[in-house]
C-alpha cells in the first residue's frame, strides 16, 4: 500500500511525502505507482528547475519527501503547484483506496 502525506500549517501546504509501493501490480508494470510517482517527482522539479527554490527532498525506491518551509511554501505559485498535486492524487486514487491512502496533516 502507498501512504500520501500532505503537511499543512496555517492553511499553507508545506509539502508531501509519498511512502510504499501500491501492489496492484507486479513491481515495474504497476501503472497506479507510476501515475503517483510522476505526480509526485512534478512537484519536485517544478520546485527545483522552475522557483529555482532550495527545498528538503528526499526519493529512494517507494519513497519520495518534499517539504519546504513555510515562507518560501506561502508564495501562489509553489501553492497552486501542491493544490494541483494533491488533486492529481485525489484524482488517480478514486477508485483505488485499497492500494493507496491520502491525507492532510497539520503541523
Amino acid at each position: 500500500m502507498t501512504k500520501i502525506t500532505f503537511y499543512k500549517k496555517n492553511e499553507v501546504l508545506l509539502g508531501f511525502e509519498v511512502k510504499g509501493h501500491t501492489g496492484k501490480d507486479i513491481y515495474g508494470k504497476d501503472l497506479l505507482c507510476c501515475q503517483i510517482s510522476t505526480v509526485a517527482q512534478l512537484a519536485v522539479v517544478g520546485i527545483k528547475e522552475v522557483d529555482n527554490l532550495k527545498c528538503n527532498f528526499k526519493i529512494r525506491d517507494g519513497y519520495l519527501k518534499i517539504l519546504l518551509d513555510e515562507k518560501d511554501a506561502k508564495t501562489d505559485r509553489i501553492q497552486f503547484l501542491f493544490e494541483t498535486c494533491l488533486s492529481s492524487f485525489n484524482s488517480i486514487i478514486v477508485d483505488e483506496k485499497k492500494y493507496v491512502k491520502l491525507e492532510v496533516e497539520n503541523v
